[in-house]
């Protein structure tokens, strides 16, 4: 008896005439596991983030190498795609009606610094005048100032300048009355430092740099003081 699956030109035009089924292709259980293995592995990396990416590299065989590279790239071009839409580079000027759409729904990932403030007081006005540097400096967080009271109805004066800090719609941070900003000394590397410690900014400042002005002013202080010996020489002239 022929067998139906032997390759013979006569069974493949049985085959054509549906005389013959189709070939049986004989399956391989290891390269089958391999495939299934490998769908497995790229269903999982398809979802995950370029820190994951990295973090699991080791996981993978030498066979996803060329996969994996592929999604890297991917997300890195979808991310690249998000980092240039979220430029800003200017600070916003909002009412209250624009406070849930500008603040608390800015977007994924997106820090928003936003300033109240109102006409005539000093301190609100060095403040924005900085955070237009910051803007420029850092386009990549939203920077906002609004008049207290149309955000805030009856937001009190005494509570100017405030700054408040949010990521993904949750306060982060606030910063409320003069004396936390430090007075009309306040210089725009202290309000870098201190939104880069809510996480608003990533500076490139090593240092506080009111510790450097707070060092000079002890040091000022203590060479402005008499030292003992000097004390004992005034005495033995008074004798």
């Amino acid at each position: 008896m022929q067998d139906p699956n032997e390759d013979t030109e006569w069974n493949d035009i049985l085959r054509k005439k549906g005389i013959l089924p189709p070939k049986e292709e004989p399956k391989d259980d290891e390269e089958e596991e391999r495939i299934l293995q490998q769908q497995s592995v790229v269903k999982t990396y398809e979802d995950m983030t370029l820190e994951e990416l990295e973090e699991n590299e080791d996981e993978f065989g030498e066979d996803d190498e060329a996969a994996i590279e592929m999604y890297r790239q991917k997300r890195l071009a979808e991310w690249k795609a998000a980092q240039m839409k979220n430029v800003f580079g200017d600070v916003g000027e909002i009412s209250g009606q624009d406070y849930v759409k500008e603040v608390n729904k800015a977007g994924d990932g997106i820090w928003v610094v936003l300033h109240l403030y109102k006409q005539g007081i000093p301190l609100c006005a060095l403040i924005n005048q900085h955070m237009s540097q910051l803007a420029r400096k850092f386009p990549q967080t939203k920077f906002l100032k609004s008049i207290s009271t149309t955000c805030i109805p009856n937001y009190p004066d005494r509570n100017l300048p405030t700054i408040f800090v949010y990521l993904e719609g949750e306060m982060k941070a606030q910063f409320i009355g003069p004396l936390v900003f430090g007075g009309m000394n306040l210089k725009v590397e202290e309000l870098e430092w201190r939104l880069s410690e809510t996480g608003a900014v990533k500076t490139d400042l090593e240092e506080n740099p009111r510790k450097q002005i707070e060092d000079k002013l002890m040091s000022s202080i203590r060479s402005s003081i008499p030292t003992r010996k000097d004390s004992d020489s005034e005495d033995e002239e008074d004798d």
